[in-house]
């Protein structure tokens, strides 16, 4: 009966390493949201990214785009509503990445309008994101 946690114990590690390791040339940005959000990272300096989970960047000034996906609270669209999903895309510029260095990308909304702010790992706001447009994005 005690080796069944022991052996539950690779599986539970196997389920961290689904990232790539974090290249310590590199910044790395954690993007994180509320439960029923859903954060993606969509481009980085104009280019697509293959893997929406994170962004893995070199150190000094880059563009930021994510897709923000939320819904907007019945009470904040009138009575006898329902709550309605909204998808928007968020852009934040930041010129003083730095290699080995730990970001969080954190999203939320008020209402129908959405927000994301840039912290470092001291969990200072560095920068706001700008909305950009909402719809099918």
């Amino acid at each position: 009966m005690t080796r069944s946690p022991l052996l539950c114990l690779p599986l539970l590690l196997s389920g961290c390493s689904l990232l790539p390791s974090h290249d310590p040339s590199q910044a790395w940005i954690d993007l994180t949201s509320q439960e029923h959000e859903a954060l993606q990272a969509t481009q980085v300096d104009e280019k697509e990214l293959e893997d929406d989970r994170y962004f893995q960047i070199s150190p000094g000034k880059h563009e930021l785009e994510v897709r923000f996906s939320f819904e907007v609270d019945p009470s904040n669209i009138g009575p006898d509503s329902q709550a309605l999903p909204r998808t928007c895309l968020l852009t934040l510029d930041y010129d003083a990445f730095t290699a080995g260095e730990r970001y969080r990308l954190q999203a939320g909304s008020r209402g129908f309008r959405p927000w994301a702010q840039l912290y470092n790992a001291r969990g200072e706001r560095l920068a706001r994101a700008r909305e950009g447009r909402c719809g099918e994005v």
